[in-house]
């Protein structure tokens, strides 16, 4: 997250970056300098920024605890992007070689299982409560995983079960950041609820807007090529529309995502249907739709300006173009 999108922690979130650093430091350098690799591409930082607001939202002052538990959650974060890559046989990650071709396949497998031990190094000395909160991220992100690669190409698929994957795969290591960070800031009851209420539909948010972004983005500032949710058959909501705009477009559609094995032409011409079919401006209003939500959960926080940073940010996730 560069210095002008901080929405106000800059400082907390350089602490992060520390404390990841060092959680990484391995005797093995070769495991350090992949996991630094794939930290560096890891993005935003949106995890660690919420956790960080949502604590700072209920008045919150001493970070310190905050700070170890955004940055276990943002290794978690790093560990599933690289197994992701591996998964879907991802060449690209944020402009650069994915971490597994550069490094090879088992080196990147056992850096992966060094980055969620070291996130549990941090989390697991918490509260049992917190404990097992991250645990119930990771199970849902592997649960999540699961699911889309066995829905992979699967016409079938509803828009209530492509929700239920992004809520397991995005929208609740977002929720249980700013669940987190309530609790350590000695939030209400009433203000854990709204911010993991905040945080559940933010996520929701940010994965549609990244669905959409691997439809119309543009390569250089996403850093990857698009349509690779295309290629892997991921039934996203934008082909979910595409499949239900009632026109005989829709068959071809079906036809590119029966193809095993898709070409670059195959993938552009599925690319241009889907836009074609009004689906990207329909999954613009259900990304503002889980925005407005996210918006409207922040009522239940008193005024100030962490709270109005969190409202910023839920403009951020939706506008953004990368």
């Amino acid at each position: 997250m560069t210095s002008d999108l901080d929405f106000g922690v800059g400082k907390e979130l350089s602490l992060v970056e520390e404390r990841i650093r060092q959680a990484i430091r391995s005797q093995e350098a070769l495991l350090t300098d992949i996991a630094a690799y794939v930290i560096q591409a890891g993005g935003k930082r949106v995890r660690p920024l919420v956790a960080l607001l949502a604590n700072r939202a209920v008045g919150g002052r001493n970070l310190e605890r905050t700070v170890q538990i955004a940055a276990a959650l943002e290794l978690i974060h790093s560990a599933t992007l690289l197994h992701d890559d591996i998964n879907d046989g991802g060449e690209v990650r944020r402009g650069r070689e994915a971490a597994y071709k550069k490094f090879g396949l088992q080196n990147a497998l056992v850096t992966g299982d060094f980055l969620f031990v070291k996130a549990f190094a941090i989390g697991g000395k918490f509260e049992p409560e917190i404990v097992d909160l991250t645990a119930s991220v990771c199970t849902a992100l592997a649960e999540a995983e699961i699911s889309q690669k066995r829905n992979a190409g699967n016409l079938e698929l509803t828009r209530e079960q492509y929700l239920e994957v992004i809520r397991r795969k995005t929208a609740m290591p977002m929720s249980a950041g700013a669940r987190i960070g309530a609790i350590l800031g000695g939030g209400t009851e009433r203000e854990v609820e709204a911010l993991s209420a905040y945080g559940l539909n933010l996520g929701l948010a940010f994965q549609i807007v990244d669905d959409i972004l691997d439809v119309i983005g543009d390569p250089g500032s996403l850093g990857k090529p698009v349509g690779t949710d295309l290629k892997e058959g991921n039934m996203t909501l934008l082909v979910l529309h595409a499949l239900n705009d009632g026109s005989d477009s829709r068959l071809r559609l079906q036809a590119i995502l029966r193809e095993p094995r898709k070409t670059p032409d195959l993938i552009d011409r599925g690319l241009a249907l889907v836009r074609d079919s009004g689906a990207v401006e329909r999954a613009r209003v259900d990304a503002d739709h889980y925005g407005f939500l996210a918006r409207e959960a922040l009522d239940d926080l008193r005024p100030g300006p962490y709270r109005d940073a969190l409202a910023r940010l839920v403009d951020f996730v939706v506008r953004r173009n990368a």
